[in-house]
Protein backbone atom coordinates (compact mmCIF):
# COMPACT_ATOMS: atom_id res chain seq x y z
CA UNK A 1 0.00 0.00 0.00
CA UNK A 2 1.06 3.44 -0.55
CA UNK A 3 2.25 5.41 2.33
CA UNK A 4 1.08 9.07 1.84
CA UNK A 5 2.69 11.84 4.14
CA UNK A 6 0.67 15.30 3.96
CA UNK A 7 2.30 18.43 5.08
CA UNK A 8 0.85 21.35 5.98
CA UNK A 9 3.07 24.75 7.52
CA UNK A 10 0.94 26.60 9.91
CA UNK A 11 0.33 30.23 10.36
CA UNK A 12 -2.37 31.67 12.47
CA UNK A 13 -4.65 28.78 11.33
CA UNK A 14 -5.89 27.29 14.51
CA UNK A 15 -9.05 27.26 13.50
CA UNK A 16 -9.06 24.95 10.72
CA UNK A 17 -6.33 22.44 11.84
CA UNK A 18 -9.25 20.26 13.17
CA UNK A 19 -10.94 20.29 9.94
CA UNK A 20 -8.02 19.85 7.82
CA UNK A 21 -7.29 16.87 9.79
CA UNK A 22 -10.75 15.68 9.80
CA UNK A 23 -11.19 15.86 6.03
CA UNK A 24 -8.08 14.51 4.99
CA UNK A 25 -9.02 11.54 6.98
CA UNK A 26 -12.32 11.23 5.17
CA UNK A 27 -10.24 11.81 1.44
CA UNK A 28 -7.89 9.19 2.86
CA UNK A 29 -9.97 6.35 4.31
CA UNK A 30 -8.44 3.15 3.15
CA UNK A 31 -4.82 4.30 2.56
CA UNK A 32 -1.87 4.65 4.69
CA UNK A 33 -1.61 7.71 5.66
CA UNK A 34 -0.14 10.65 8.26
CA UNK A 35 -0.01 14.39 8.54
CA UNK A 36 2.76 16.95 9.50
CA UNK A 37 2.06 20.03 11.04
CA UNK A 38 4.87 22.24 11.18
CA UNK A 39 3.93 25.25 13.10
CA UNK A 40 5.96 28.40 11.86
CA UNK A 41 6.27 29.74 15.39
CA UNK A 42 3.01 31.23 15.50
CA UNK A 43 1.80 33.04 18.47
CA UNK A 44 -1.44 32.80 17.99
CA UNK A 45 -2.84 29.64 19.45
CA UNK A 46 -1.79 27.12 16.42
CA UNK A 47 0.78 25.14 18.55
CA UNK A 48 -1.31 24.40 21.05
CA UNK A 49 -4.10 22.80 18.70
CA UNK A 50 -1.23 21.19 16.59
CA UNK A 51 -0.10 19.13 19.68
CA UNK A 52 -3.77 18.33 20.78
CA UNK A 53 -4.92 16.51 17.46
CA UNK A 54 -1.37 14.74 17.51
CA UNK A 55 -2.06 13.67 20.72
CA UNK A 56 -5.44 13.07 19.74
CA UNK A 57 -4.36 10.77 16.72
CA UNK A 58 -1.16 9.16 16.08
CA UNK A 59 -1.47 9.72 11.86
CA UNK A 60 -1.03 13.67 13.44
CA UNK A 61 2.44 14.69 13.89
CA UNK A 62 3.06 18.69 14.91
CA UNK A 63 6.95 20.07 14.16
CA UNK A 64 6.69 23.51 16.28
CA UNK A 65 9.47 25.99 14.86
CA UNK A 66 10.95 28.40 17.26
CA UNK A 67 11.65 30.79 14.58
CA UNK A 68 9.72 31.82 11.46
CA UNK A 69 11.45 30.75 8.53
CA UNK A 70 8.49 31.21 6.18
CA UNK A 71 5.97 28.94 4.19
CA UNK A 72 8.75 26.65 1.77
CA UNK A 73 11.02 26.10 4.77
CA UNK A 74 8.26 25.34 6.76
CA UNK A 75 7.44 23.00 3.93
CA UNK A 76 10.37 21.91 3.87
CA UNK A 77 11.42 20.68 7.46
CA UNK A 78 8.08 19.08 7.38
CA UNK A 79 9.31 17.18 4.28
CA UNK A 80 12.42 16.05 5.97
CA UNK A 81 11.11 14.82 8.73
CA UNK A 82 8.60 12.28 6.97
CA UNK A 83 11.50 9.69 5.70
CA UNK A 84 8.86 6.76 5.54
CA UNK A 85 6.52 7.39 2.70
CA UNK A 86 6.12 6.61 -0.65
CA UNK A 87 4.51 9.89 -2.02
CA UNK A 88 4.70 13.17 -0.02
CA UNK A 89 1.46 16.14 -0.72
CA UNK A 90 2.28 19.72 0.28
CA UNK A 91 -0.90 21.50 1.22
CA UNK A 92 -2.31 24.61 3.55
CA UNK A 93 -3.27 24.64 6.14
CA UNK A 94 -5.91 27.07 5.95
CA UNK A 95 -8.23 24.55 3.58
CA UNK A 96 -8.18 26.79 0.47
CA UNK A 97 -6.43 24.15 -0.59
CA UNK A 98 -9.28 21.51 -0.36
CA UNK A 99 -8.10 18.00 0.99
CA UNK A 100 -10.26 15.92 -0.92
CA UNK A 101 -8.10 16.69 -4.10
CA UNK A 102 -5.39 14.84 -2.39
CA UNK A 103 -6.43 11.31 -3.62
CA UNK A 104 -6.67 12.77 -6.92
CA UNK A 105 -2.88 14.11 -7.33
CA UNK A 106 -1.53 10.56 -5.47
CA UNK A 107 -3.00 8.72 -7.52
CA UNK A 108 -1.84 10.39 -11.03
CA UNK A 109 1.75 10.40 -9.38
CA UNK A 110 1.94 6.78 -9.05
CA UNK A 111 0.51 5.84 -12.37
CA UNK A 112 1.96 7.95 -14.36
CA UNK A 113 5.66 7.46 -14.12
CA UNK A 114 5.99 11.24 -12.61
CA UNK A 115 8.09 13.38 -10.39
CA UNK A 116 5.55 15.49 -8.92
CA UNK A 117 1.31 16.43 -9.84
CA UNK A 118 0.68 19.99 -9.06
CA UNK A 119 -2.88 20.75 -8.40
CA UNK A 120 -3.48 23.67 -11.37
CA UNK A 121 -4.83 27.14 -9.45
CA UNK A 122 -8.46 27.42 -10.59
CA UNK A 123 -11.15 29.40 -8.57
CA UNK A 124 -11.69 33.09 -7.45
CA UNK A 125 -10.39 32.71 -4.03
CA UNK A 126 -7.82 35.40 -4.52
CA UNK A 127 -8.21 39.20 -5.11
CA UNK A 128 -8.44 40.44 -9.08
CA UNK A 129 -5.07 42.28 -8.51
CA UNK A 130 -3.41 39.55 -6.78
CA UNK A 131 -4.79 37.12 -9.33
CA UNK A 132 -3.05 39.06 -12.09
CA UNK A 133 -0.11 39.44 -10.75
CA UNK A 134 -0.05 35.71 -9.72
CA UNK A 135 -0.80 34.40 -13.15
CA UNK A 136 1.73 36.92 -14.30
CA UNK A 137 4.85 35.89 -12.13
CA UNK A 138 3.85 32.20 -12.59
CA UNK A 139 3.76 32.52 -16.60
CA UNK A 140 7.15 33.81 -16.89
CA UNK A 141 8.47 31.20 -14.13
CA UNK A 142 7.07 28.63 -16.24
CA UNK A 143 8.80 29.70 -19.51
CA UNK A 144 12.26 29.69 -17.23
CA UNK A 145 11.74 26.69 -15.72
CA UNK A 146 9.77 24.02 -17.66
CA UNK A 147 7.08 24.32 -14.67
CA UNK A 148 3.03 24.30 -15.59
CA UNK A 149 1.91 27.78 -15.26
CA UNK A 150 -0.52 27.13 -12.56
CA UNK A 151 1.93 25.20 -10.18
CA UNK A 152 1.88 26.22 -6.85
CA UNK A 153 2.68 24.73 -3.41
CA UNK A 154 0.00 22.11 -3.23
CA UNK A 155 1.55 19.36 -4.87
CA UNK A 156 2.23 15.63 -4.51
CA UNK A 157 6.09 14.65 -4.68
CA UNK A 158 7.82 11.02 -5.75
CA UNK A 159 11.23 10.65 -3.62
CA UNK A 160 13.54 11.72 -5.90
CA UNK A 161 11.81 15.38 -6.05
CA UNK A 162 11.21 15.47 -2.30
CA UNK A 163 14.73 14.69 -1.76
CA UNK A 164 15.62 17.64 -4.08
CA UNK A 165 13.07 20.07 -2.65
CA UNK A 166 14.50 19.19 0.83
CA UNK A 167 18.18 19.45 0.12
CA UNK A 168 17.50 22.83 -1.96
CA UNK A 169 14.89 24.92 -0.09
CA UNK A 170 17.23 24.13 3.44
CA UNK A 171 20.27 24.86 1.96
CA UNK A 172 19.20 28.21 0.48
CA UNK A 173 19.28 27.11 -3.17
CA UNK A 174 16.25 27.38 -3.99
CA UNK A 175 13.47 30.31 -2.69
CA UNK A 176 11.08 27.83 -3.28
CA UNK A 177 9.16 24.51 -2.84
CA UNK A 178 7.47 25.04 -6.48
CA UNK A 179 10.92 26.06 -7.97
CA UNK A 180 12.95 23.07 -6.42
CA UNK A 181 10.50 21.06 -8.39
CA UNK A 182 12.60 22.21 -11.65
CA UNK A 183 15.78 20.97 -10.77
CA UNK A 184 14.96 17.45 -9.72
CA UNK A 185 14.36 17.71 -13.59
CA UNK A 186 11.93 14.42 -13.04
CA UNK A 187 8.66 14.83 -15.74
CA UNK A 188 5.53 16.85 -13.92
CA UNK A 189 1.87 17.90 -14.42
CA UNK A 190 -0.57 19.83 -12.88
CA UNK A 191 -4.36 19.04 -12.58
CA UNK A 192 -7.29 21.48 -12.54
CA UNK A 193 -8.26 22.27 -8.59
CA UNK A 194 -10.58 24.34 -7.37
CA UNK A 195 -9.61 26.66 -4.82
CA UNK A 196 -11.70 27.56 -1.67
CA UNK A 197 -11.81 30.89 0.08
CA UNK A 198 -10.13 30.99 3.19
CA UNK A 199 -13.00 30.35 5.99
CA UNK A 200 -11.02 31.25 9.18
CA UNK A 201 -7.90 33.30 9.83
CA UNK A 202 -5.52 35.00 7.78
CA UNK A 203 -2.45 35.00 5.42
CA UNK A 204 0.95 35.75 7.00
CA UNK A 205 1.73 37.12 3.66
CA UNK A 206 1.43 41.00 2.88
CA UNK A 207 1.44 42.34 -0.79
CA UNK A 208 4.46 43.75 -0.31
CA UNK A 209 5.80 40.17 0.92
CA UNK A 210 4.34 38.42 -2.39
CA UNK A 211 5.88 40.97 -4.79
CA UNK A 212 9.42 40.23 -2.96
CA UNK A 213 9.02 36.88 -3.28
CA UNK A 214 7.63 36.88 -6.74
CA UNK A 215 10.89 39.01 -7.65
CA UNK A 216 13.47 36.84 -5.96
CA UNK A 217 11.05 33.61 -7.90
CA UNK A 218 11.80 35.08 -10.80
CA UNK A 219 15.71 36.79 -10.66
CA UNK A 220 16.61 33.02 -9.52
CA UNK A 221 14.63 30.97 -12.16
CA UNK A 222 17.03 33.71 -14.90
CA UNK A 223 19.82 32.63 -12.96
CA UNK A 224 19.85 29.49 -13.18
CA UNK A 225 17.81 29.29 -16.69
CA UNK A 226 19.56 25.71 -18.60
CA UNK A 227 21.46 24.58 -15.30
Amino acid sequence: MTRIAAVAPVYRNAATLAPLADRLAVALTGRDWVLRLVVDACPEGSADEARRLAAADDRVRATVLPVNGGQHAALARGLAAEADADVWVCLDADLQDPPEAVPLLVDRLVTGGLGAVFAGRRGTYESRLRRATGTLHRRVAARLTGLPPDAGAFVALDRTVRTTVVSEVLAGRAPSVVLAVARARRPVVSLPVERAVRPAGRSAWTAGARLRQSARSLAWAVRTRGR
